[in-house]
Order: C-alpha cells, then sequence, then structure tokens
C-alpha cells in the first residue's frame, strides 16, 4: 500500500460537503468552552444519539474529555462569523454571541438553525481524534437555514438561490484561484479585472460556464464568494469562487494579490472584494458579502466588505 499524503487527504475529505457548527460545554472552572467542528453527525434515534470528533492537541481537549455533557449548536447562514471566532485563538470567544444555558447546563447560542443538548454516552480514542458521542437530552429545530462547508469555503445554499432568482441588469465574475493566485485578464485600458460577463437569457450559472470555458482552464464551477449591487454600473454583481485545476488562460495569468497588484484593478468595488478574498485565503475560511459596491447587508449573509 502506497503512503497517504496527508494533505491530499485532508482535500479529499474536504469535498464532502458538511454543516458548521460550534461545539460547546461547561469547563471544569465553570466558565463556556467551545470549538467550530464540522465532524457531526447524527448516530442513532433509540436512543437519541449525536457524534462529534475532537482533535488531540485541541486546547479544549483536557476540559471536554472529563466533561459531563456538551451541546451542538448547528450554525445558519447569518453566523459565519461566530464559526470564525470559535475557530480561533480568541480570548473571549463567548463575549461575541448572544446564549444562555441549555437545559442540561451547556451553552445554547441564539439564532442557530438547530441546537442539541446532550450528555455524554460514550468516548471513543480514534488516531488523533476524540470521539465524543452524546446522548440528546433537548433540542430545538428553527427555520433559519443552516451555514454549509465545502473544500475550504463557506457555502449558502439558501441565499445563493435569492441571488439567482433575477438575472436582470446583473453581472456575473469567475474569481478563479490556483494555488493561492487568482486569474486576472486585462480590461482593455490597462488595467486589471476578473473574468466577467452579463447574464444572459440562460442565467448566471450559463454566463459562468462560459467564462470558465472562455478561459482555457479547468475550473470547478464553485459557490458564489460575493453578491453586492453596484450602482455606480448599475447593476448587480455575484462573483463565484471557483478553484483551477490545470490548463494555461487563454487571456491573462495567474496572480498574487499584493498590494500593487489590487491598485491596478480596475473597478473600486471588485478591488475591495478582493482585498477581502486575499484577506480570508490566509485563514482557509470564505465568506459571502451581501450589499452595494459602498456598504454591505448583514441580513441575512455576515459580511466583513466587499
Amino acid at each position: 500500500m502506497s503512503e497517504i499524503d496527508p494533505r491530499a487527504l485532508r482535500s479529499a475529505f474536504g469535498a464532502f460537503m458538511t454543516g458548521v457548527t460550534v461545539v460547546t460545554a461547561i469547563g471544569p472552572d465553570g466558565m463556556p468552552i467551545g470549538f467550530t467542528a464540522n465532524s457531526f453527525s447524527s448516530v442513532s434515534l433509540d436512543p437519541p444519539l449525536v457524534l462529534v470528533c475532537l482533535a488531540n492537541s485541541s486546547s479544549n481537549y483536557s476540559a471536554f474529555e472529563s466533561a459531563e455533557g456538551f451541546a451542538i449548536n448547528v450554525l445558519s447562514e447569518a453566523q459565519k462569523d461566530v464559526s470564525n471566532t470559535f475557530a480561533r485563538p480568541v480570548d473571549d470567544r463567548f463575549a461575541a454571541v448572544n446564549w444562555q444555558a441549555g437545559p442540561q447546563g451547556s451553552p445554547i447560542f441564539e439564532g442557530v438553525s438547530a441546537w442539541f443538548d446532550c450528555t455524554m454516552f460514550k468516548r471513543v480514542e480514534a488516531g488523533d481524534h476524540l470521539i465524543m458521542i452524546g446522548q440528546v437530552e433537548a433540542f430545538e429545530a428553527t427555520p433559519a437555514p443552516g451555514l454549509g462547508y465545502a473544500r475550504g469555503a463557506y457555502v449558502t445554499a439558501a441565499a445563493e438561490a435569492e441571488a439567482l432568482r433575477s438575472g436582470a441588469g446583473l453581472v456575473v465574475s469567475a474569481l478563479i484561484e490556483r494555488e493561492g493566485k487568482v486569474l486576472l485578464m486585462d480590461d482593455g485600458q490597462g488595467k486589471l479585472t476578473l473574468p466577467e460577463a452579463h447574464v444572459g437569457k440562460g442565467g448566471a450559472s450559463a454566463a459562468l460556464e462560459k467564462l470558465i470555458a472562455a478561459s482555457g482552464v479547468s475550473a470547478e464551477h464553485g459557490f458564489i464568494y460575493s453578491v453586492y449591487e453596484d450602482d455606480a454600473r448599475e447593476h448587480q454583481h455575484i462573483s463565484f469562487l471557483c478553484q483551477a485545476a490545470e490548463g494555461t488562460p487563454t487571456k491573462g495569468g495567474f496572480t498574487e494579490l499584493s498590494e500593487t497588484t489590487l491598485m491596478d484593478i480596475a473597478d473600486p468595488a471588485m478591488c475591495t472584494m478582493l482585498e477581502r478574498f486575499a484577506r480570508e485565503s490566509r485563514i482557509g475560511n470564505f465568506g459571502i458579502y451581501y450589499g452595494n459596491q459602498i456598504r454591505g447587508n448583514v441580513r441575512p449573509i455576515t459580511s466583513e466588505g466587499t
């Protein structure tokens, strides 16, 4: 058997689309603890069991390993910032969320798609992770659509469907990424731009397919990365984040998003979006912006800028 490349295996695991949760509990000192996890699954209806995996290297390991229970908070599409907060080493993660103790005592967040408050049923050591199986003692589900995650990017299916309903005055751009670089091309006036096109009768998906085909590279169609109203150009703009595999671009080239490169982006709104992409690329988490070329609307999609 050939040796498995851990990075390639991690990438293959990432092809499986999951939900995003924050697992919480009360630590030995009585303070709330929690971490972001997409390794959540239902296990059984009778008895009602769920499981989640915790890395052995986690700073929360000892507290959860001895906890009497835990809660699963299934994040909604509007809670990408909550996911990021609990995925990073933040001093007081819980200061960024509204929460209360659940029936079993573990922290339950407001605005989630669902929550499950559990007692610890069983712990299983498995390689470099601890599998925690919880027995559901109380739960609640809401109509809020759940936040998804696949291939290193957040997926907000409900928001994407809403954005694609109308193609009037709509422009689609392809944010095609390969190994940290983005495909940029000349806009015909000495500046740089993403591949973009107005949406015709075929809709946004057809326009995106044509952009990728015309680029000369093989790329996955990807997810919506940014949605904004561009009042200056009198259109709505949707940018799709696409992962490129192989091929040489027919126009332009893959370029690092350095400060100098960003200064050459023709459209200010697109430049701001790419600045955000450069920031988020460094941590591997991507979000969706909804607003206009100046100011974003955080409802229903959380944003940090265009």
